[in-house]
């Protein structure tokens, strides 16, 4: 589907404050992921500044901010103990690099197209509670668990719901005073004055809550059961010289491109690396309030190029990540300058000011962070999943449940088995054919007759039509022979028509039934779009 155009320079004012707290937000995820996964701090960093530059710059998503996942930490925790240093775990990063890009041309992100909407949903509302859970233990000072972490079970023994049992004997006063105070600023500015005010749409509610925990921070040190400790707040490696700066940075070891063993870690990877990354540039378009579509095939080439570039110069494997990305929308990132500006920011940060951020404490990227979590999982969401029916809701709840007592891809599998499940058992009710007539009529208007069955397995097939129809032309969708239609090519077509109204292309949806449904649809997203 062709996009709405935003120029980059024109939106500035836009994009540089969510850069900001887009990079805030990213500072101890980098850390905690790095940290987790066994291998340098600073190579988590490293991962963060690529991720926001170079794949920033060469992908075709507009709100997506890459950089590590902690998806991918168990695997590179095992991966350099098995491959025996570091060294050669970076030559695999560079190979699984390659195996993207190579996925990318070869056209393999027509995969992200399958996975159905009721799970995407999931996927994003699972995230966004698992995010609120894991950061109750930050927001009161008990940091055991990695910034980062999304897996229920942690590599501290216990798991995300006894975590919240053990940290009530290690109640830190200062942290949680930051964490109530940070709160009430950011519920603050989401109330409808506070947006009408000049100077708080300029300065974002993140960014103050920063400055007030840096500022209470200082205040409390020294003060029992107040002064915050080295673990609860941001932790990034202070270099004395410009020399020592260099020296984090690392090369792979060339010589073990001939190893079996490092192709294997290269192209396992490349699978996790390259999924994760098409369901959350799935998820990111779901939340663009634009509705636009990101091309798959572009940004496996532009996380393939960054993983190279990354291995090459000591970083971690890197994915488009849904916190980061959430972050960037809900800070009012219109174009992807904001993701590379985040990239360019953290980079000179670490270079010139790591003391200035290790006064940052965790609890006020807590408190931020569970903003970021409660607008995934807004109860507005289940309400609208409920209403679809049990074909959604179902595979909406397994999938967060998952994702939530699981891990990311344990709980999108459970969704996608379940959701597969009711699609056969549809096909297995009525037999199932799609065609697709496009005719032009002598007006010029285009007609695209739907088959009356439609699943979302043909969701590839409709986007690749919907992109072929020049700007200003009049479209009839006709789902007058259609007896089943998926909520999710619904969607499609949802977003279809916002898309249209700044393409100049005017659209009739002919079906009574659905198109009652379409417009409802239409009104519960536009509504979650504005208080996001």
């Amino acid at each position: 589907m062709q996009n709405v155009k935003l120029s980059a320079f024109k939106n500035l004012k836009h994009d540089v404050p969510a850069s900001i707290i887009v990079f805030l937000v990213a500072v101890p995820l980098c850390l905690g992921i790095a940290l987790a996964s066994g291998a340098p701090l600073f190579s988590g960093i490293i991962a963060g500044f690529i991720g926001g530059i170079v794949a920033g710059i060469l992908s075709g998503s507009s709100l997506g901010v890459s950089g590590p996942a902690a998806g991918l930490a168990v695997i590179v925790l095992s991966a350099i103990q098995d491959l025996g240093s570091f060294e050669v775990f970076l030559m695999a990063v560079v190979i699984g690099g390659l195996v993207q890009l190579i996925l990318g041309f070869a056209k393999a992100g027509i995969i992200g197209y399958y996975f159905p909407s009721s799970v995407i949903k999931g996927m994003l509302s699972g995230i966004g509670i698992i995010i609120f859970l894991k950061q109750i233990p930050h927001a009161v000072g008990y940091d055991k668990d990695y910034e980062g972490s999304l897996s229920f079970q942690q590599p501290d023994g216990h798991n995300t719901i006894s975590e919240l049992y053990y940290m009530l004997d290690a109640l830190n006063f200062g942290a949680i005073s930051i964490t109530i105070s940070s709160l009430l600023i950011l519920i603050l500015w989401e109330f409808k004055f506070m947006k009408k005010i000049k100077l708080f749409q300029l300065v974002q509610a993140p960014l103050v809550v920063v400055i007030l925990g840096v500022f209470l921070n200082l205040l409390f040190q020294g003060i029992p059961g107040f002064s915050l400790a080295n673990e609860q707040v941001v932790s990034i490696p202070v270099p004395n010289n410009i020399q020592e700066f260099k020296d984090q940075f690392t090369s792979p070891d060339f010589s073990s491109i001939i190893k079996p063993a490092v192709w294997i870690t290269g192209i396992t990877i490349a699978v996790v690396a390259s999924l994760e990354t098409l369901l959350c540039l799935e998820a990111t378009d779901k939340l663009d309030p634009l509705k636009r579509v990101s091309p798959a095939n572009q940004e496996l080439k532009a996380q393939g190029v960054a993983n190279m570039v990354s291995g090459m110069i000591g970083g971690l494997p890197i994915t488009q990540v849904i916190v980061r990305s959430s972050t960037n929308i809900q800070s009012g990132g219109k174009t992807k300058m904001s993701a590379i500006l985040h990239g360019i920011i953290l980079l000179i940060s670490a270079m010139f000011i790591p003391n200035l951020l290790n006064l940052i404490p965790l609890s006020s990227l807590a408190a931020i962070l569970f903003m970021v979590g409660y607008k995934l999982a807004k109860p507005t969401l289940f309400k609208e999943m409920y209403s679809k029916g049990k074909t959604q809701f179902i595979p909406f709840i397994v999938t967060i449940l998952g994702i939530v007592f699981t891990d990311l891809l344990m709980g999108i599998a459970l969704g996608m088995v379940v959701a597969i499940f009711h699609i056969l058992y549809n096909n297995y009710k009525k037999p199932f054919v799609f065609e697709r007539k496009r005719d032009l009529k002598e007006d010029g208007t285009i007609v695209l007759v739907l088959a009356e069955d439609v699943t979302f397995i043909n969701k590839a097939s409709i986007q690749r039509t919907f992109s072929e129809i020049p700007d200003g032309t009049n479209v009839i969708i006709d789902a007058s022979k259609s007896i089943n239609i998926d909520y999710d090519v619904l969607e499609i077509i949802d977003e279809f028509k916002v898309n249209a109204e700044f393409r100049n292309i005017t659209v009739k949806f002919l079906n009574q039934q659905y198109n009652q449904m379409s417009n409802q649809s239409a009104l519960l997203r536009e509504s979650m779009s504005t208080s996001l």
